[in-house]
């Protein structure tokens, strides 16, 4: 079932996410409208909080990025209870990035390239392994959907203030998508 997705302003985009059970029937479910949802909207990413449940789960799908990366070819996973252990700022890379809560906005974040994370599969098995490259940016922007954080928030100075309107139009509605969304009333 695709589910509508939360719009910055909703309170659960800025809570700390819960763990989970990977085995709960429920998860399970809520894992498949999650990739429903993100198939339709035509992200790359998508984090329990973006569609109303304060639980630590990101879904990612790079397979639409196969002709640019094809590394990623096949590319679709969940990911449980998942946590950044350490980022590695040795290499730092300036990219646009865009979030399915803020629709028709982008803008340039600075991220390490490499990162530590730890997080269960769908098969409820433990991983503590180092990512790079574009699939360490969009764990640290999915991830950060589950501690209440979203990627404007990592802009600093006069830009954030030139984009401050920008985002006040987001969140009260004054926005088209074409995918469903919830906003804060």
């Amino acid at each position: 079932m695709v589910l509508p997705i939360y719009i910055l302003g909703q309170p659960v985009l800025r809570k700390v996410a819960e763990d989970v059970d990977p085995s709960d029937a429920e998860v399970q479910q809520l894992v498949q409208d999650m990739f429903d949802t993100l198939d339709r909207s035509g992200g790359i990413g998508l984090a329990a909080p973006q569609v109303g449940h304060s639980l630590r789960i990101s879904v990612i799908d790079l397979n639409p990025l196969k002709d640019e990366f094809p590394e990623y070819d096949g590319f679709r996973h969940v990911f449980f209870n998942p946590y950044i252990e350490e980022y590695d700022k040795t290499n730092q890379e300036t990219m646009d990035e865009g979030c399915l809560s803020l629709p028709g906005m982008s803008e340039k974040v600075k991220r390490p390239t490499r990162i530590r994370v730890t997080y269960e599969d769908e098969n409820g098995q433990e991983h503590d392994e180092w990512v790079e490259g574009y699939l360490a940016r969009v764990m640290q922007h999915e991830f950060d959907h589950l501690d209440g954080k979203v990627y404007i928030d990592h802009i600093v100075g006069l830009r954030k203030q030139m984009i401050k309107s920008r985002i006040n139009d987001i969140i009260k509605g004054r926005f088209s998508c074409d995918y469903k969304v919830k906003v804060k009333k």
